[in-house]
């Protein structure tokens, strides 16, 4: 694991890992959808035969980045929380976590986590953070809870409440019974008045077509694992939801619109406090 941390001076950190070009990353196959260009051929091949049996994937990521924005700005602001822990980081683009977080409170330290190093690279770059803040990266596998734990707390307080931010990385754990897992162990080192927020694919609306996309992930060699709204809502077990609760990306405290309330789309989430140290985990 590597830690790199920004401030007012820049990111700085060891030379970075040679980036596999051949071999699809969710990162960045994430970020064609989004309409990016920090991505390679065989991520834009895999978002495309995902595309073609499964064209909603990319409202999808449009929601699940507006909800990111959605839940940031109410931790950062109603909630007083000025730390979080951001794991599935993915490229960086408009308003990454630091970024919404900041402009409510510029004090907040934010850690990011990915295991790519085309990720790590736009991160040095990018994740700036501001003077009053702090902004660090981790190399670090969501399969490892106790190494993102020990890198986070170089920068992070574990002894006061920290936003635990979870945004399509669980589906890349594909046994669930480790997954469920994952999510205790994070969430048991997060002290009271701490926060889940959690958001993954799910095939809750169009079971066929789901599943379609998530074979041809499978197959193209970027799997990703669909989960229920009540696997799903199992990571919260002991915790406290926020209202709307179990709710599409695109139904979370939307804002108002003309157009009316959005679409659901196939991603779920929650935003959930841990009120107690010890909770039922």
């Amino acid at each position: 694991m590597a830690e790199h941390s920004s401030g007012p001076s820049g990111p700085t950190g060891p030379p970075t890992p040679a980036i596999d070009t051949g071999t699809p990353h969710s990162a960045r196959v994430w970020n064609y959808w989004l309409g990016g260009k920090d991505n390679y051929p065989i991520d834009r091949q895999v978002g495309d035969q995902v595309m073609a049996v499964f064209p909603a994937i990319v409202d999808v990521a449009r929601h699940s980045r507006a909800f990111l924005g959605r839940a940031v700005r109410h931790l950062a602001g109603e909630a007083g929380i000025d730390q979080f822990l951001d794991i599935g980081t993915g490229l960086p683009t408009v308003d990454n976590t630091h970024e919404v977080a900041q402009r409510v409170r510029p004090s907040s330290k934010v850690v990011y986590v990915d295991n790519d190093p085309l990720v790590l690279v736009h991160a040095q770059a990018l994740l700036t953070s501001s003077p009053e803040g702090r902004c660090s990266y981790l190399d670090a596998d969501v399969h490892d809870p106790d190494l993102i734990l020990e890198g986070a707390a170089e920068t992070l307080d574990f002894d006061r409440p920290i936003a635990l931010m979870m945004l399509g990385i669980l589906g890349n754990v594909l046994d669930d019974d480790r997954a469920q897992a994952i999510c205790d162990r994070l969430v048991a080192a997060l002290p009271a008045g701490s926060y889940l927020v959690l958001e993954d694919g799910t095939d809750a609306y169009d079971k066929e077509t789901s599943h379609q996309a998530q074979e041809t992930r499978a197959e193209a060699g970027d799997p990703y694992r669909l989960r229920s709204p009540e696997q799903i809502a199992g990571f919260f077990r002991g915790l406290t939801l926020l209202e709307p609760g179990v709710v599409s990306v695109s139904r979370w405290r939307p804002e108002e619109t003309a157009w009316g309330v959005p679409d659901e789309v196939a991603a779920l989430c929650r935003v959930a406090v841990k009120e107690t140290a010890a909770g039922s985990r």
